[in-house]
């Protein structure tokens, strides 16, 4: 699943002058995981090649790599978001890429979303009553994320801050400043003279930038919500440590320093939190240190680890390099999705339920909540706990290559899970016989 990407704010270079190579190139690419990447063929055929000659780049491997390259570069802005819409361009009817068009016929979008194409008005007639579902919900879709996140300790026990309607009125007074700050900025105001659409009303932009605030906080906020709801120590000596398993180009890519300082906020006090983001597709030039040594208090430090878990598991942790971690995330694994997937995901899973890690899934839809229950149901974990997120992200995402399907939000629902039901049933047992004697 590969949602449309974050646009991110860059200079202006005088347009009479050769292009000029701005660092990181990501600004124009989508950021698409892995799989994300090599699915849109499914849907779009010959869609992920188009992303990459627009990108001027040959392989999916540099475009994870986020160097720039011969050619790569845009004379203004305007040109920057030509780049990045020319890779949304092709029929949501019959699939086909501007390449593929007839003369007689030329890309157009949807008037009402203007986040769909369509060839020609018949394939729009034919394809209105499954994008009529959506259309409304596309206009959602946000475009950019270029502000300070809010800051310094939470004023409201963590206890009492349940999800999003609690944590914006705690955050109200700080928020309302930025946001206003952001909607007046000159930045805004060339943002949306560049990508030539109608600039929304003050009150739809207000709204567009909190949906956008909740997807950069969602992830930090639901590894606190996970620490919290399995009753995980955060005043520990020495400081709490947790895994996000399978962390990808997309995810580690675009974090910035600060990006999961309000995980630190959430818990006053705390010890120290270690984020290490261990996956094969962790973003080149992600910090790698995974030092064991002390946290200082009240500091949320980040690396990452670039390969499989049970390896990073077997040299890291077997060896004592490094402890055990208090809690396991992986975010939107997609086991369920193929055979090949769970097969790679197996070995983890059962290293996590062996071990009696506290771990902690979350998917977009609640079909795939399903799906993952049966699939851990299967596999003898003992599930705890799951259900809606209450720190989902609430900005919604338009699945890159299949524009009419429901779009999706981060991190919807999770699933909790602690060691082995056989191991808990074999607990138990003992704890009764033993209250016998």
């Amino acid at each position: 699943m590969a949602p449309r990407s974050r646009r991110r704010r860059h200079k202006k270079s005088p347009s009479s002058v050769a292009p000029v190579v701005e660092t990181p190139p990501t600004v124009v690419a989508p950021v698409i995981d892995t799989l994300g990447f090599f699915c849109l063929e499914n849907n779009v055929p010959g869609l992920s090649q188009l992303i990459l000659q627009k990108l001027n780049m040959k392989s999916y491997e540099e475009y994870k790599r986020g160097t720039p390259v011969s050619g790569f570069g845009y004379r203004c802005l305007e040109e920057m978001f030509q780049k990045m819409e020319d890779t949304f361009q092709f029929c949501a009817y019959c699939k086909a890429l501007p390449s593929g068009l007839s003369d007689s016929k030329v890309l157009r979008h949807c008037k009402r979303c203007r986040n769909v194409y369509y060839c020609d008005p018949e394939c729009q007639r034919s394809d209105w009553p499954t994008h009529r579902k959506v259309c409304q919900e596309l206009r959602l879709v946000a475009v950019d994320r270029d502000f300070v996140l809010p800051s310094g300790p939470w004023s409201w026990l963590t206890e009492v801050v349940q999800g999003w309607d609690t944590w914006f009125s705690m955050r109200r007074l700080q928020l309302d400043d930025t946001l206003d700050a952001v909607l007046e900025s000159q930045a805004m105001t060339t943002l949306w003279a560049s990508v030539r659409r109608p600039r929304p009303d003050p009150d739809v932009l207000k709204g567009s930038l909190k949906r956008l605030l909740t997807d950069v906080l969602s992830r930090p906020l639901t590894l606190g919500f996970g620490l919290r709801a399995l009753g995980i120590n955060v005043g520990k000596v020495g400081g709490s440590t947790v895994h996000v398993v399978g962390a990808s180009h997309a995810e580690t890519f675009l974090t910035r320093p600060g990006d999961y300082d309000e995980l630190g906020y959430m818990f006053p006090g705390h010890l120290g939190f270690h984020i290490i983001m261990v996956g094969v597709d962790v973003a080149a030039g992600f910090s790698q240190s995974t030092s064991a040594s002390l946290l200082e208090p009240g500091t949320v430090q980040i690396s990452g680890h670039r390969g499989l878990y049970h390896d990073f598991w077997e040299e890291q942790i077997e060896t004592g390099q490094i402890a055990h971690p208090d809690l396991v995330v992986a975010f939107h694994p997609g086991f369920h999705a193929s055979p090949d997937l769970m097969e790679a995901w197996l070995p983890t899973l059962l290293l996590l339920r062996d071990y009696e890690i506290p771990t902690m899934i979350t998917v977009y839809s609640h079909q795939e909540l399903a799906a993952s229950l049966q699939i851990l149901v299967d596999l003898d974990t003992h599930i705890t706990a799951y259900g809606a997120n209450p720190f989902a992200s609430l900005k919604p995402e338009q699945v890159y290559s299949n524009p009419n399907k429901q779009p999706v939000y981060c991190s919807a629902y999770y699933i909790m899970f602690l060691g082995s039901s056989c191991q808990l049933d074999k607990r138990q047992l003992e704890e009764k016989v033993n209250g016998r004697v």
